[in-house]
């Protein structure tokens, strides 16, 4: 019996530790970013009436610019974001329009549609109406290679890219000035992704509120604590990819090979052995209202899928919120004589308890 509390009370250590660590992990890379700079521009007239990045864009160089060019200077990676809609969610026209204000001197945006109907496509064809000195288009049409929706719909859209760096970034994801720039910054020789997890923005009323404090506290801390030790895993909200290096381990389709195509691309850049980064104070989602029913679905689908495609990390998952430390803390404590661990529940509390048990029943895995 001895050996067994001790044991016990060494898992309340460690997850103790863990829970600390993570937070603090996830507090120091989720501090408000330094803004990072976009690639020089010389301050000419023409860079003051906006019209320089419109000619860079339009592949037209002058002057000193083009004799540095010419001499050998490295030229800025171009970017393709390519970003799939389906429908009017909340604040889309803030998110969609967050793409064409971004520093970054040379990228192009490719929405992506499934079908010709899509609620979405006049706020699309009025947004790059409204802003034609940035490279934009619309794709209409469904490839069917996976039972995965979004992959379906991007197929397109990667195949479309002209840039080697390919950004998968949700319609829903709010894009700071500087969002290329820190996704390039993380880069390195042996990255394979480049992903952020989503936090939750502007929540409206109180579902909207809960479902705000899991993305940023329990998701986005185990996440990037769980990238500090080098089992990171990329979040399809955004994915900076170099094609070259998903052409060379065979294409875009290998994506389907998995639920959802952010966990097929943690599993295909492991294989590979490269590593998944992760960005520096995360990217935005704004939230709007959300119901119960809403909440609930959204939170079992995802537990669907991690249980489909991570089994043995899932099956650890209940370990990793709160509650497991502080029932085995409890028993420790009873087992010990302690007044603290020998309190029993509240009736009130039972009450809840039996309360949500029904929707604990059907939580997969349960």
């Amino acid at each position: 019996m001895t050996i067994a509390i001790w044991a016990v009370g060494a898992y309340c250590v460690l997850a103790a530790a863990a829970h600390i660590g993570s937070i603090l992990i996830a507090a120091q890379r989720c501090r408000q970013a330094k803004p990072v700079p976009a690639p020089a521009e010389k301050k000419t007239a023409l860079g003051v009436l906006g019209l320089t990045r419109f000619l860079r864009r339009r592949g037209i160089h002058f002057g000193k610019e083009r004799l540095e060019g010419a001499a050998g200077a490295a030229p800025v990676p171009g970017v393709s974001l390519v970003r799939p809609i389906c429908g009017l969610e909340n604040h889309i026209e803030d998110t969609l329009r967050s793409a064409f204000h971004l520093d970054y001197p040379r990228y192009e945006i490719i929405f992506c549609a499934a079908a010709a109907n899509d609620s979405a496509l006049p706020l699309v064809h009025r947004l790059i109406a409204e802003h034609p000195h940035v490279p934009a288009r619309l794709l209409i049409g469904n490839e069917a290679i996976s039972e995965n929706p979004k992959l379906n719909n991007v197929c397109k859209g990667w195949r479309a890219a002209v840039h080697d760096r390919i950004v998968m970034a949700d319609s829903n994801v709010l894009m700071p000035p500087d969002y290329i720039e820190r996704l390039l910054a993380v880069w390195r020789p042996d990255t394979g992704v480049v992903s952020s997890p989503p936090v939750g923005g502007r929540p409206d009323g109180f579902w909207a509120e809960l479902e705000c404090a899991f993305l940023n506290t329990y998701q986005v801390r185990w996440q990037y604590a769980a990238a500090a030790v080098g089992f990171g895993f990329a979040q399809g909200k955004s994915m900076l990819y170099r094609r070259s290096q998903i052409e060379a381990a065979g294409g875009i389709r290998l994506l389907a090979s998995e639920p959802a195509e952010d966990a097929a691309t943690t599993k295909l850049v492991r294989a590979a052995g490269l590593r998944i980064r992760l960005v520096d104070a995360p990217f935005e989602q704004p939230l709007g209202y959300r119901s119960a029913a809403e909440v609930w679905s959204r939170q079992l689908r995802w537990a669907r899928l991690r249980q489909a495609s991570f089994r043995r990390y899932y099956a650890v998952e209940i370990l990793a919120g709160g509650v497991a430390p502080l029932v085995a803390a409890a028993g420790v404590l009873a087992a010990l004589e302690w007044p603290v661990g020998s309190v029993a529940p509240k009736p009130c509390l039972r009450t809840r308890l039996d309360g949500i048990s029904p929707f604990a029943r059907r939580w997969p895995g349960l």
